[in-house]
């Protein structure tokens, strides 16, 4: 059955007098009418539309919105062919610090855009050692708008002790989720794939599934003779897990090629209740080191103990002074400033599926924080979290010693009016008035004589703040209509993101407005050990970006 209200693109052969002298192909606007036929097709002078031609475009026409089923079909015969470059591109170690793998990241996704024919290159900062962001483009004749679809191919730092499942850099395909009784196994060579297996590594959700996909979706559509209707750009980051501290930067170097309508993100993942979402906003960052001191050498505790302070318990009483009971942050002025939701924002809460009492089902919790609110209100409000906590050691190595050092990383989550420099400085304000004298070194002598608690707090480079666009710009009206083409059920459509992404640096650099919309299975342990990406969540990913690719803003 024909979807409608869909718009097809059809390449039609002119000929005779009025044939464009140096355009001898065009493609023209034919739309679908409420009873799924196919017509309003402007009249042309002198066109002769051979048999065949019509033939495509009434196949063209009845496919899922763009010519998804075009897609879908493009991805079961070339199955083997993604999920092998894709595995390919998951073995390359990415953490933005190992400068030369991350070169070898940059390389291989240019080498691919480059057999695709993206005219990609490798766009560089002006410090040394930058992660370069990998950069292609799609031009249409006689577009006269573009997008940017952004991605990133770095990945969180790992543990490979913690890696369970397999090794971070070996990609390793299970039958399901590790913790449901995944078992291992081999890609069959032919024959139907099950789309509930899981691929498990380093980046497989977050966010190398979103280079793929994009890619992928272009593919299909090159592959169909479909043409946007807008510019397309392709830009890949290689250190948002880093905070973006030199996308600005980036940016600045190479403004002329990055200027565009919107940029819209591929990253993160779909509502819990495995529907496609449209996010509007995400939280903005920052990470802060605390360390709290002791004596200068380790001290055993049976002879130093009840005497010598200890500093793991004085980093831990001064966090716990930081949240109360409920998980209310008690920093004062934390919740100062932010900018309240408007109607549009609350009634897409309203209107997202309660999903909190399965949540807390599957993850074992007996209670939640936010005294009964629900966790899409919650992620609207800002946050601080412990990251970690280093002092001495546990298990075989745990020793009866008194350390001489306790730190922990904090995590700051913004929302929209927040500024990630007030936070810190509210933070650090805190920690004085419980006290602690406040550094950003390691103390001297001296410091250590006249002052009992010696708090250093630094701030991590690549902090950023919240960003959100109106969901009634026609740039978010189109995306969500695109992305409603590809699934029966309706989207969701969420103001902010639970996740941070560097997008007040874009918009603070370039005149534009984001949007994100993710593709991953909502349990693919992002950020942690034995993080995967379930098959059918990138099958989708795949209609998802290319329906997002011929958005047609009004």
């Amino acid at each position: 059955m024909c979807c409608v209200n869909v718009i097809c693109r059809i390449r039609v052969s002119l000929s005779g007098a009025a044939a464009p002298a140096i355009q001898p192909q065009m493609y023209t606007d034919i739309h679908r009418s409420n009873n799924g036929e196919c017509g309003n097709l402007p009249p042309l002078l002198s066109v002769s539309i051979r048999l065949h031609l019509w033939l495509v475009l009434i196949a063209t026409c009845c496919t899922l919105g763009f010519g998804q089923s075009g897609v879908r079909e493009y991805r079961r015969a070339h199955e083997r062919q993604i999920l092998d470059e894709f595995t390919r591109l998951l073995a390359i170690p990415n953490i933005a610090s190992d400068t030369e793998n991350i070169r070898r990241n940059a390389q291989f996704i240019r080498e691919m855009m480059q057999r695709r024919g993206l005219n990609p290159r490798l766009l560089e900062g002006k410090s040394k050692n930058v992660p370069p962001a990998v950069y292609g483009e799609w031009k249409v004749v006689g577009a006269a708008h573009s997008i940017i679809l952004y991605a990133h191919y770095d990945g969180q730092p790992v543990d490979p002790k913690a890696w369970t499942a397999s090794p971070p850099f070996q990609p390793t395909w299970r039958t399901a989720a590790m913790e449901s009784g995944g078992q291992i196994v081999a890609l069959p060579a032919t024959g139907a794939i099950n789309p509930d297996w899981r691929l498990y590594a380093r980046s497989a959700s977050d966010d190398k599934a979103g280079v793929m996909a994009i890619l992928t979706a272009f593919d299909a559509l090159r592959a169909q003779n479909i043409l946007p209707s807008l510019n397309i750009k392709f830009l890949f980051e290689g250190e948002e897990e880093a905070g973006s501290p030199h996308l600005g930067e980036i940016i600045d170097l190479h403004r002329d090629l990055l200027q565009s309508d919107a940029w819209i993100i591929c990253d993160g993942p779909v509502h819990q209740s495995g529907r496609k979402q449209v996010v509007f906003g995400v939280r903005g960052d920052q990470n802060v080191d605390v360390t709290v001191y002791g004596a200068k050498r380790p001290l055993h505790s049976g002879h130093y103990g009840n005497w010598a302070p200890n500093p793991a318990m004085l980093l831990v009483r001064l966090l716990a002074t930081t949240k109360d009971d409920t998980g209310r942050v008690t920093i004062a002025g934390w919740y100062d400033g932010v900018e309240p939701l408007g109607e549009a924002e609350k009634r897409a809460i309203a209107e997202a599926p309660a999903y909190d009492d399965e949540l807390r089902s599957q993850l074992g919790l007996a209670r939640t924080e936010g005294n009964g609110t629900s966790l899409i209100e919650l992620i609207n409000e800002p946050s601080l979290n412990i990251n970690g906590i280093s002092s001495g050691d546990v298990g075989a190595l745990a020793r009866n010693v008194i350390p001489t050092t306790a730190t922990a990383v904090l995590d700051l989550r913004l929302v929209k009016g927040n500024d990630h420099a007030r936070q810190v400085q509210r933070l650090i304000d805190h920690i004085r008035k419980q006290g602690f004298y406040v550094i950003d070194h390691d103390p001297t002598d001296a410091e250590r004589k006249q002052h009992a608690l010696i708090a250093k707090v630094v701030a991590r480079a690549g902090g950023y703040n919240a960003e959100r666009t109106r969901m009634d710009h026609p740039i978010s009206i189109a995306v969500v209509d695109a992305v409603q083409t590809t699934s029966k059920d309706p989207i969701v459509k969420l103001p902010t993101s639970g996740g941070s992404l560097p997008l007040s640096i874009i918009t603070d650099h370039l005149r534009t407005v984001t949007l994100t919309v993710p593709i991953a299975n909502y349990d693919n342990n992002q950020h942690a050990e034995n993080e995967n990406i379930r098959l059918q969540n990138f099958w989708d990913g795949i209609e998802t970006w290319a329906a997002v690719m011929m958005i047609k803003p009004k």
